[in-house]
Order: C-alpha cells, then sequence, then structure tokens
C-alpha cells in the first residue's frame, strides 16, 4: 500500500491556504471536517448557474437536475448500492427521526428492538421513544471499564420478538469499529433488521455498504468533506417495506419514501464532489484498477493507514500519563483516530487552554452522555475529545502532544 501524499492531499483543501487558520491545528474532525474544493466548486457553480427548480425543460433546470442525480449515482456506486437506494436529508439526526417515524407504524406493541448506550444521541434517542406505543426496547450495555459491546450479550437479547437492531459503526466517544459484518449476520439470523450509524466511521474511508450487509446505513457529508447533509442507504426490501413517510404521490420513488421534505438541491449537488475528491486521490496514488467500489476500497484503506500510523504515538502518550483516562482502546488499528480522555478538571477548561498553543479541540459530552455515564464519568463535567483524519500531519499530531504536555 502506498503511503499518503500529505502534501497532495491539502492542497485540496482550501482551509489550509486561509491566513486566519494559519498555525492552528484541527482536533475537531468528529465535529466537522475541513470541506475539499470539488464540493466548493460544485456549490459555487450551482448558485451561480443552476439556482432554479430542477427537472424542468430549460438547460439551468436540467443540468441542475443532471448534477443531483449525478451526486446519488456516483455515491450509490462507491458504497456499492443500487442508486435509487441513497437519500438525502437534511441531518443524519433528522433522518433517524424520520425511520423512526416509519418504524413506528411498522412495529407492532410487544414487538422489541435492540439499541446501545455506547452511540450518539442521534441514534438511540428516536428509537427508545417507540416505547412510548408499546414496542419493547432493549439495551446492548458497553462494558463499562472499556466501552466495548461485546458480541456475546447481543446474542442474549435476541429472540423472535425482536424486528430491529440498531448501533454505530463507531462511537464518536469511545471510537472502537465495531464489527459490523459479524453483528449483522448475527442479527439476520434471528430474524431482524439492523440499522448502523456510520456518522463516526465514514470520514475515514466510505465502506462498502453491500459487504457490510447492514439494511439502513447513516452517514453526515459534513463530517465527510461535503456540505451539511445526512446521507441514508436503506436498502430495498426494507425500504419498501416500510410506510411511506414522503408525499403519497412519491410513495413509488424509494429515494423519495423518506424525505417528507426536499433537501437543499445545492448540496446535493455538491456531494457529488465528495466522490470526485476520493477519484482524485484514487488517480493521484495510482490506484489499482476496478468499479466505483473498487476504488473507493483503495482509498478507503490509504487514509486509514495514515490515520493508523499518526494515532498510534498519541495512544501511547495518552495511556501513559497517570492524569488522564482514556476511552475505548489503545491499539490503533481497533479504533477511529477520535480520542476521548476523562481528565481531573473541566474538559471544557482544558479545551480552552489548547486554543492558546494553537490547537482547535472539543471539551464536553458530545451528545454521548450515555456512554459517558456508562463508563462511570460525569457528562457535565465532559470529556476533551481530540479528533482527527487523513489531512492531518505529524506535525500537528507533535504539536498536539507538546500543548498536552503544557495544559494537563
Amino acid at each position: 500500500m502506498k503511503n499518503l501524499d500529505l502534501d497532495y492531499v491539502r492542497s485540496q483543501f482550501p482551509a489550509f491556504s486561509q491566513p486566519s487558520l494559519v498555525g492552528q491545528a484541527s482536533f475537531e474532525n468528529a465535529g466537522g471536517s475541513y470541506t475539499c474544493k470539488p464540493v466548493i466548486d460544485r456549490l459555487f457553480r450551482f448558485y451561480h448557474e443552476r439556482k432554479v427548480q430542477p427537472y424542468g425543460p430549460y438547460e439551468a433546470s436540467r443540468l441542475g437536475g443532471e448534477e443531483m442525480d449525478e451526486a446519488r449515482s456516483r455515491l450509490a456506486a462507491l458504497m456499492s448500492v443500487d442508486t435509487d437506494e441513497v437519500s438525502f436529508g437534511p441531518s443524519t439526526t433528522q433522518n433517524t427521526y424520520v425511520l423512526a417515524q416509519a418504524f413506528r407504524q411498522f412495529l407492532k406493541p410487544g414487538d422489541a428492538i435492540i439499541v446501545t448506550n455506547q452511540d450518539h444521541e442521534a441514534n438511540t434517542g428516536p428509537w427508545r421513544r417507540l416505547a412510548d406505543d408499546g414496542v419493547e426496547v432493549r439495551e446492548w450495555t458497553i462494558d463499562p471499564e472499556t466501552g466495548h459491546l461485546d458480541v456475546e450479550r447481543l446474542k442474549s437479547l435476541l429472540d423472535d420478538k425482536v424486528k430491529l437492531v440498531c448501533f454505530p459503526h463507531c462511537s464518536n466517544v469511545v471510537a472502537e469499529i465495531n464489527p459490523v459484518v459479524d453483528i449483522v449476520a448475527i442479527a439476520h439470523g434471528a430474524g431482524a433488521y439492523v440499522c448502523v450509524d456510520g456518522v463516526s466511521y465514514a470520514p475515514h474511508g466510505l465502506p462498502n455498504v453491500d459487504a457490510l450487509g447492514a439494511d439502513i446505513y447513516m452517514f453526515s457529508s459534513y463530517k465527510t468533506y461535503g456540505p451539511h447533509q445526512g446521507i441514508m442507504v436503506i436498502r430495498r426490501a426494507l425500504g419498501e417495506a416500510l410506510p411511506n413517510q414522503g408525499h403519497f404521490f412519491n410513495a413509488d420513488s424509494l429515494y423519495k419514501r423518506f424525505t417528507p421534505a426536499g433537501p437543499d438541491h445545492a448540496q446535493i449537488a455538491a456531494t457529488a464532489g465528495m466522490v470526485d475528491y476520493f477519484d482524485g486521490l484514487y488517480e493521484h496514488h495510482g490506484g489499482p484498477g476496478g468499479n466505483a467500489a473498487k476504488r473507493g476500497e483503495f482509498v478507503h484503506d490509504l487514509m486509514r493507514n495514515h490515520e493508523i500510523r499518526l494515532l498510534q504515538p498519541l495512544l501511547d502518550y495518552l495511556t501513559a500519563r497517570n492524569s488522564v483516562r482514556l476511552l475505548g482502546p489503545s491499539e490503533a488499528g481497533k479504533r477511529a483516530p477520535t480520542v476521548a480522555v476523562a481528565l481531573r478538571e473541566r474538559a471544557g477548561d482544558v479545551a480552552a487552554r489548547l486554543k492558546d498553543h494553537g490547537i482547535m479541540a472539543g471539551g464536553g459530552d458530545f451528545y454521548g452522555l450515555r456512554v459517558i455515564r456508562a463508563m462511570g464519568e460525569d457528562p457535565d463535567h465532559g470529556v476533551l475529545r481530540m479528533s482527527f483524519v487523513h489531512y492531518t500531519s505529524e506535525a500537528e499530531i507533535a504539536k498536539l502532544m507538546t500543548a498536552l504536555d503544557d495544559v494537563l
């Protein structure tokens, strides 16, 4: 596997050439990544040349519709799913809420679902509310010391009443990469559908959703170098079985069934720029050939290998400090580079001091109150979270550790 050409990567992100950001190292990807140039270019063009009602007979309208269709089809090909299995919404939280309303109508009193306490609240709160309608909600709990989700615990919760299992590809606090393929196989074997929250994983390489086997896979494009959209894959069998949540006249269109309101046309079109960027990475690094999904897998591995190499020294540094508690695995290959630590001081105060060292990080609960509390920490006290992606440099990791030496 070739090493990532970081100079090329950073040249694709205008943020790195902005005077206001010189000397600032971003460790806030888990809250939102920088936007790549192809996305910005497409967004600029749409607002300047195509900002009319799409899919009409006149040229600007026709071109706008074609760009929206291009975004859906190219993202679908990258994830190895059908084009109409990809839906856009204003956010992943909103997409989950809409899905929960569909399941509210689909499930019967006495049916059961499984959620975790490892999730961001977006992929657990809406599902838990189904209990108001007589749905049994079972909690797949983490190990309170490690934050790990044990598959054996899931097996003990499954029976023929369970219709849906919801869990994260990786937590935005613990960051351990869960074995999605294995979990899906176990859930499907018990007759349950599976919803995977990929928000914290997708920035580190879009997955082959078909290979994962999930019935629903969701992520946020604004954390994946794109505009502020929620992107949802819902596989055909489930999507056609669930009640339509869109306009009645859109019931026969799979990608419109779970979109009650039209998302921003320009932002949909601009998400094609994400694939432009991934394709650019592939070409620049001399990918070996293959279809869109194979190109996506090459880019995924390219990004992950770089992240793992940078992450391990940071994990080693943190585990060696008695004054912090690292949440999640200490082995870089087992987790995403989203690193949360519990401190003696309030996390927000430490993040504020890091700012003076040119480090952009966050302190708080990050909508992960359940997982923080389950691990014996106080969400009000918060955790310090330092998250990065493939455009981060070794020098920035060294800068972060030097800053931590000063502020802890």
